[in-house]
């Protein structure tokens, strides 16, 4: 099930992608429209576009990341781009360079795109104020992880035809979670009823400020949902104790057969990887009939290659 690209030829104002928050629904709407586009052109066999030929992207990752790093790689040489993997751990970063000093060294290499994970909330926007080109947040600290949730909307999409008045339930980390932040900020964007559900200790303050339901049950969390998404525990960014242990974690938060029962008959189950099982998840759920999560990882590649496409058609041609 797929929705009609009416929004395809939206054209896309902004010079950069930092974040969800600022974009209207229909910028959203035509971001989605051609990813439904680039999820054609990657399943034949010819899967080469020439969109970006003769542009330059450099994928800066100042954080480990395989599964979104190398989708950003495989979505810009699909169309047609050179791409470039800068090894922040091996760079002059790890010397003592500053991110001003970073900027200065990228500026002079010319690139057209810069695909930028920061451990830092807000280093991305710093970047983009200091190099000629265009920018790509591709996750800043616990703030926001925008193709995560265009990959999560477009997912939506196609299973349910819409996204507005749908009940999604987000479960888990939501404190450390910038995931957790893209989608809610999306998801109400285009109208659905958005719920988190997670014990207070990994609650943010002003939470129901943001225009969610919060529960700390899981029973009463998941009754009625048409998605269930649920979060990694983010123990990297943890300092203190949060919960009390994993096993008591999974007990009340972890998606079963029998927490999964609290949702509708036809929920669907999401999660943006990479998945601690028996943690967040049960591997019966993660791998079931109600399970989008390898999909996820195909739409990831789709949306990341509309989103360079449509900051491409911004870039100077001379």
């Amino acid at each position: 099930m797929t929705a009609s690209n009416t929004h395809r030829d939206s054209p896309y104002p902004h010079r950069h992608l930092l974040g969800i928050e600022g974009l209207h629904p229909h910028e959203i709407l035509g971001l989605l429209d051609r990813a439904e586009e680039a999820v054609e052109v990657s399943r034949q066999i010819s899967k080469r576009r020439l969109v970006l030929q003769g542009r330059t992207q450099i994928n800066l990752f100042f954080e480990n990341s395989t599964r979104t790093q190398s989708s950003f790689e495989l979505a810009g040489k699909r169309l047609g781009a050179d791409v470039m993997n800068m090894a922040v751990s091996q760079s002059s970063v790890k010397k003592g360079e500053t991110l001003i000093d970073t900027a200065a060294t990228l500026n002079a290499m010319h690139p057209d795109l810069l695909v930028v994970r920061h451990h830092a909330a807000g280093a991305v926007h710093l970047l983009a104020r200091k190099v000629g080109c265009s920018v790509v947040n591709a996750g800043d600290g616990p703030h926001e992880h925008p193709t995560q949730a265009l990959l999560d909307a477009l997912t939506i999409r196609r299973h349910k035809g819409k996204i507005a008045r749908l009940t999604v339930a987000i479960c888990g980390d939501i404190a450390h979670s910038r995931v957790a932040r893209s989608n809610i900020i999306l998801l109400n964007a285009l109208g659905a009823r958005v719920r988190v559900v997670a014990p207070t200790t990994l609650l943010p303050s002003g939470i129901a400020k943001m225009g969610v339901e919060v529960f700390t049950s899981m029973k009463e969390g998941l009754e009625g949902a048409d998605i269930v998404m649920m979060l990694r525990l983010q123990r990297e960014r943890m300092n203190g104790a949060f919960i009390p242990s994993v096993r008591e974690y999974y007990r009340y938060y972890g998606l079963d057969a029998e927490k999964l029962a609290y949702a509708k008959e036809d929920a669907l189950v999401m999660h943006p990887g990479p998945m601690n099982r028996g943690v967040e998840i049960d591997a019966s759920i993660a791998d079931g009939a109600q399970s989008l999560i390898r999909e996820q990882v195909e739409m990831g590649v789709a949306v990341r290659m509309a989103v360079l496409e449509a900051l491409a058609a911004n870039l100077p041609n001379n």
